[in-house]
Order: structure tokens, then C-alpha cells, then sequence
């Protein structure tokens, strides 16, 4: 006889983010983990085999993307599509877009627990469960750059952030602060993460743990040869590391 609870079906093509979401959703005693996919073909392939109550669907996948398995997506049984997406806009053009939820990484337990409380409310809910998968396959998510927004989290809010309205971000033990004028909300991955996300663009990392946005810089004083000293357009004062100095003439140069 099977075993009760949620069937879930986990797609990513990130082996370490498979088996972390993996190893929260094996915590909770009504989700049984039926399965994993690593793309989008073989997510299709396998949601039609297994039948999962619940996709955990990464958006950002080579050759066939999360929007893209919804769109091909069968059968008179459709499981409740929570989209898993990292630090940018698409997070929230998915949830606007009809998903059940969204869960941001790295996946907070919290968030986690919420996701799934969602997901048992909506089984038997055929219809409703097609309405949502209908809204996300007939979605348009936006072309834009995806280095463009990131999203900030306090608590249970999230926060969708214009890059321009950021002024630095600073890495404090395991934790990544993304600091506005207004504000200071958590990022959800690591600075080394974010630095590459971001790309050659008006981000400059100035100390091990910091990385400013030179359209905030306000002052720069020298303290010694290979010692700056950063004001920001909030008067956050921020030393750059002699490892770093070598950037400085770039900012100059702005």
C-alpha cells in the first residue's frame, strides 16, 4: 500500500539545490519526495510517470525554462506548480503570474512550511489547480536584464529592489545585507553569488565583504597609500582593503 502524504517532484538542473530543497521537504513528515528532474524535458517526462501532487519547479533552467515545462505540460491530473527561483524579478512575475507560491533561494524553512500548508489546501481542487497552471503557461515574463531588480527579504516581506536603489552590499558572517537608502533587507545568496550575477556594471567590490555602488559614492579620502575611505549618498562610511585598492582608480575614473 502507498505511503500518504504530498508527492512532490523536484525539478532543477543544479544538483546541490536538488538535494538541499530535498533534504527541507524530507523534514516534513506530509511531503514524500517522489522524484527529481534536472531539466525540462526529463521534468515532463517524469511528472507524467510519477504523477506528483506538487512540482517544485526551478525557473531558470537551460534549453527548456520553468515557464516553458508549464506550457507543455498534460494530462487531466495537473500537479500544483511552486515555482523555486533565485534572487531576481522572475520570483514575483511567477507568483503575479498564478503560481500556488514561490519559494526564493536559498529556501527558508519557514517560507518552506507556508509553501506546503498552500499546496495540502489546494488538492482536490481540480479546478483550481488548472487555473493556476493556465495563468503561468500564458505568462510573459519580462526580457529585461535579470541583473536588473533583486529581491530583499525582512522577515516574512520581500522587497523587489531597483538595482539603481541600492548602495552597497555587505556580507556579515552568513548573512548578505542589501543596503538602500531606506532600508537594510536580507539577500538570499551569497556575496560571491551576487558579485557574479552582477557583472561588469556600476558595482565595484572595495573590501572582502563589500561590494558599494559607485553612483552612491559620494566622498573618497585617502587615509594612506593603499587605505580609502568611502562616504555613500547615506553617509555610510566603508574602508576599502588594501587587497582592494587597485579598484579605486576605476571609481576614479566613473
Amino acid at each position: 500500500m502507498e505511503a500518504p502524504g504530498i508527492r512532490a517532484l523536484i525539478v532543477d538542473d543544479e544538483p546541490m539545490a536538488r538535494r538541499v530543497l530535498r533534504e527541507e521537504l524530507e523534514l516534513l513528515p506530509e511531503v514524500r519526495v517522489i522524484g527529481e528532474a534536472s531539466d525540462g524535458k526529463e521534468a515532463l517526462q517524469t511528472i507524467t510517470k510519477l504523477q506528483p501532487d506538487v512540482v517544485f519547479l526551478d525557473l531558470q533552467m537551460p534549453a527548456m525554462s520553468g515557464f516553458e515545462v508549464v506550457r507543455n505540460l498534460t494530462g487531466p491530473a495537473l500537479p500544483v506548480i511552486v515555482i523555486v527561483t533565485a534572487f531576481d524579478e522572475h520570483a514575483v512575475e511567477a507568483f503575479e503570474a498564478g503560481a500556488i507560491d514561490y519559494l526564493l533561494k536559498p529556501v527558508d524553512e519557514v517560507r518552506l512550511r507556508m509553501s506546503v500548508e498552500r499546496v495540502r489546501h489546494l488538492l482536490g481542487r481540480p479546478h483550481e489547480i488548472a487555473a493556476s497552471v493556465d495563468k503561468i503557461a500564458s505568462a510573459q515574463p519580462s526580457r529585461a536584464s535579470s541583473g536588473r531588480k533583486i529581491v530583499g527579504r525582512n522577515g516574512d516581506e520581500y522587497f523587489l529592489l531597483a538595482m539603481d536603489e541600492v548602495l552597497a552590499f555587505q556580507a556579515e558572517r552568513e548573512l548578505v545585507w542589501i543596503i538602500t537608502s531606506k532600508r537594510r533587507v536580507l539577500a538570499t545568496q551569497s556575496l560571491r553569488a551576487i558579485e557574479a550575477r552582477l557583472g561588469d556594471t556600476q558595482f565595484q567590490r572595495v573590501h572582502r565583504s563589500t561590494i558599494v555602488n559607485i553612483s552612491h559614492i559620494r566622498e573618497m579620502s585617502r587615509l594612506s597609500s593603499q587605505r580609502w575611505l568611502i562616504t555613500l549618498s547615506n553617509a555610510l562610511q566603508i574602508i576599502v582593503s588594501k587587497r582592494q585598492a587597485h579598484n579605486i582608480r576605476r571609481i576614479l575614473q566613473w
